[in-house]
């Protein structure tokens, strides 16, 4: 541990006029719902979006002070986040940089990787595929492989925001981290340990990839056969030995959160810090809108948000199913008789409601309706739990025969 916070003092110099010093300020909302002073430390407003830059750079900028400068280059394997981060650290430095990453990767992430002029390859149905591909890669081409968290130099980059964390609020309890491979969790929980011992640290992994929460409670390592989650930037199968061992030094408990705790969170995070988070990034949010772990309410609390490069589809997704639940949207199937002004007489009826139509699909071909009936569906903005309960009883009123969608 003492060892991850010398080398995270010196990444802090070398990171010094490259990454931008992140805020780590109030969140006035979160805290008055968790009855607590909590802080966001914003890595997703990061030159890259995400942190994972803090650690790409300090590794190759470690391997560019020693005696293989003249490597011939750099490799890695990602889903996104780690691969922005080589890809800048190494175009800053002159490098050649080639990233691996699986197929099915957000054409956002691809995109951004190759405008910071690395070369990608797809390859693969997920990460560990894309990983030993990158291998093969880097011994066929003599490249230097940078692993995106089982590194000192690279786990040291990461403990760097901690340093930023302590400058800004010394008296700071708690610290919520996303937890994947553990190199973030792992940086971070050493410097707070060294400099502030009494702080607790709390890990949050997604259920769908919870490898090292069992490990980390059981006290060994256990593997998972896969994994699945909204949160692709901590979606890890295998716990890495030498982060594990770390762990058991400078982490206090680690919390799960499912899905939809997530999508939550990054709602929250939208609508009421004004942010654009990833699932990742928010996992320690929604590991206290959820209250997953016992908060006093004299605790001072520091939530990383470890980056925003979400998939725009995803988001849409998530959006539209958080007005749904949230009751500021309704979507109906009703049947009518096909004939003219029969949609006009509905659209009559939920316009005196004050119903907001939206979306409307007309259909008079389905086998499921008689002939001469057509089924509309409706996407409507609603105003709450009761306002819904009206357009029923108005629908119900006049005769129609509908249902909902959920």
């Amino acid at each position: 541990m003492k060892n991850i916070y010398d080398k995270a003092l010196k990444a802090k110099q070398r990171l010094q006029d490259v990454v931008i010093p992140t805020a780590f300020s109030y969140a006035p909302v979160l805290s008055r719902l968790a009855n607590a002073e909590i802080y966001l430390k914003k890595e997703n407003l990061q030159l890259t979006g995400a942190f994972k830059i803090r650690g790409a750079f300090n590794k190759i900028a470690s391997l560019v002070e020693g005696d293989s400068y003249h490597i011939n280059g750099v490799i890695a394997a990602s889903a996104g986040n780690h691969a922005q981060g080589v890809a800048y650290a190494a175009q800053h430095f002159g490098l050649k940089a080639v990233i691996v990453m699986p197929e099915a990767t957000p054409l956002l992430k691809v995109s951004a990787t190759k405008n910071l002029g690395a070369e990608v390859v797809l390859s693969g149905d997920n990460y560990d595929e894309a990983y030993g591909r990158a291998l093969e890669i880097a011994k066929e081409r003599d490249l230097v492989f940078i692993h995106p968290f089982a590194d000192e130099e690279v786990i040291a980059g990461q403990g760097s925001i901690a340093l930023e964390m302590i400058e800004a609020c010394r008296d700071i309890t708690t610290i919520v981290v996303p937890v994947g491979g553990g190199g973030l969790i792992g940086g971070i929980g050493s410097v707070y340990k060294k400099l502030c011992p009494k702080v607790r640290v709390v890990g949050v992994v997604a259920a769908g990839a919870d490898a090292m929460k069992r490990s980390f409670d059981s006290k060994h390592i256990i593997k998972v056969d896969s994994v699945r989650s909204i949160s692709d930037g901590i979606a890890e199968r295998d716990v890495n030995a030498e982060n594990f061992a770390l762990w058991q030094e400078c982490v206090d408990a680690i919390v799960i959160v499912v899905d939809e705790e997530i999508a939550n969170a990054i709602l929250f995070l939208l609508e009421k810090q004004k942010l654009v988070v990833e699932g990742a990034g928010a996992a320690s949010v929604a590991s206290v809108l959820h209250n997953k772990f016992a908060i006093k309410p004299n605790d001072k609390m520091g939530l990383i948000l470890s980056g925003g490069n979400i998939d725009i589809t995803m988001l849409s997704v998530i959006i539209e199913k958080g007005l749904l639940k949230s009751n500021r949207k309704m979507r109906l199937k009703v049947v009518l008789v096909d004939k003219p002004g029969s949609l006009q007489g509905l659209t009559d009826i939920l316009s005196s409601v004050g119903a907001n139509i939206v979306q409307v699909e007309y259909d008079r071909t389905s086998v499921m309706l008689k002939y001469g009936d057509a089924l509309i569906t409706l996407g409507l903005e609603t105003k709450g739990e009761e306002h819904k309960a009206l357009i029923r009883e108005k629908l119900k009123a006049s005769g129609y025969t509908f249902s909902e969608i959920s």
